[in-house]
C-alpha cells in the first residue's frame, strides 16, 4: 500500500508574525523536498477541516471558540509572546487537525499503509485550554483521540522526537485510557517540562544540550522503544519535529539527518510488529529550512519503504 501525504495550501497562508521562526517557508521547503521524483508514489490528499467534535475531544469548547472567534480580519493578534493569529490561521489550524484525523481514517481503513501530514501550525504544545509555543490545536492528540473514538483502537502510542517536550500532547492524553506517550527533548529548554516519566505509559527522556547521536539513540534503544514494545500499540502517532538537528537555530541537541532516518526506521519496525505498520506522522518543529527539508525527506522515505514492505 502507499503512503498518504496530507496537506493544504492554507497551511502556508498562516502567518505567525514578521521574523517568526515558524514561518510559511518551512512548509514550502517541506513540500518542495517532497516534490522530487522519488516521492511520485505518495498518495497526495487535501487535508479536510476538523469538526467541532474532533477538536472537543482534546480541547474545551471555550478554547476552540477562543481560537476561531479571535482570528483577525487583518494583521495579527497575539495569544502569547510566541503564538499569533492572522487571517488564515483559523482555517489552517482546522486543516492541520483535520488532516491528522483524515490520515487516521485512511490508515485504519486500509486505504493507506501509513501517512505523513505536512501541515502547520504545529500542535504538540497546545493544551486543552491554552494555545502556546506556536501551537493552536493539539493535532496529534486530536488524532489519537479520534482513533479511539471512531475506530476503536484500545492501545494508541505517540512518539515525539521534536527537540521540545510535547507538554500539550502529554497533558491531554495522559489521563485517557489506552494511551502511551514518549518524548525525547532537550532540557533545559522551552517549555521547561518533561523531566519525569509516569509509570509505563508516560516516558520522558530529557537530554542535555550537545547530547548528539549516541545519547539520542541510546535513550531510544534502552528506554523508549522497550516501553513502546511492552505497550504493544495498535497504531503509532509521530510528532515529527526536526529541530534537534545540529543546524537548527533554536536548540543544541546536534542530531543529524541520519538520526531522524534511524528513529523513523525503528518506529516503523515496531509498528510492523504490533500494529500492521499503522503509523500517522505529523510535522512539528524544524527551523533551518535545508535541515528540515532533508530530514522530512529522510523520514518520508522510511515511511514509503515500510509501506512497500508491508504490502
Amino acid at each position: 500500500m502507499s503512503t498518504a501525504l496530507y496537506t493544504h495550501p492554507v497551511c502556508i497562508d498562516h502567518q505567525p508574525g514578521p521574523g517568526h521562526p515558524e514561518s510559511p517557508d518551512r512548509l514550502r521547503a517541506v513540500l518542495d523536498a517532497l516534490s522530487a521524483d522519488e516521492f511520485d508514489g505518495l498518495d497526495r490528499r487535501e487535508a479536510p477541516k476538523a469538526t467541532a467534535a474532533m477538536l472537543e475531544r482534546a480541547h474545551s469548547p471555550g478554547h476552540v471558540s477562543a481560537i476561531l472567534d479571535n482570528v483577525p480580519e487583518t494583521g495579527f493578534r497575539a495569544l502569547d509572546p510566541d503564538t499569533y493569529l492572522s487571517p488564515a490561521s483559523g482555517d489552517a489550524a482546522l486543516r492541520a487537525a483535520g488532516g491528522v484525523c483524515a490520515a487516521v481514517d485512511a490508515v485504519a481503513g486500509g486505504a493507506a499503509a501509513n501517512a505523513f501530514c505536512a501541515v502547520r501550525p504545529p500542535g504538540h504544545h497546545a493544551e486543552s485550554r491554552q494555545a502556546m509555543g506556536f501551537c493552536l490545536f493539539g493535532n496529534v492528540a486530536i488524532g489519537a483521540l479520534h482513533a479511539r473514538a471512531v475506530h476503536g483502537f484500545e492501545r494508541i502510542a505517540v512518539v515525539d522526537f521534536d527537540v521540545h517536550h510535547g507538554n500539550g500532547t502529554e497533558a491531554i492524553l495522559s489521563g485517557a485510557d489506552g494511551m502511551f506517550f514518549a518524548s525525547s527533548h532537550q532540557f533545559p529548554a522551552y517549555p521547561g517540562t518533561g523531566t519525569r516519566s509516569r509509570g509505563d505509559t508516560v516516558i520522558n527522556a530529557p537530554l542535555p544540550p550537545g547530547a548528539g547521536s549516541a545519547e539520542f539513540r541510546s535513550v531510544y534503544g534502552e528506554t523508549i522503544f522497550p516501553a513502546l514494545e511492552m505497550f504493544a500499540p495498535q497504531i503509532i502517532f509521530v510528532s515529527a519535529g526536526f529541530d534537534a538537528h545540529l543546524r537548527d537555530p533554536l536548540c543544541q541537541l546536534e542530531l543529524t539527518t541520519d538520526d531522524f532516518a534511524w528513529v523513523s526506521r525503528e518506529i516503523a519496525s515496531i509498528a510492523a510488529s504490533f500494529s500492521g505498520g499503522k503509523v500517522v506522522s505529523s510535522l512539528e518543529g524544524g527551523y533551518d529550512l535545508q535541515a528540515l527539508a532533508d530530514s522530512v525527506a529522510a523520514h518520508v522515505r522510511v515511511l514509503i519503504a515500510a509501506g512497500e514492505e508491508g504490502s
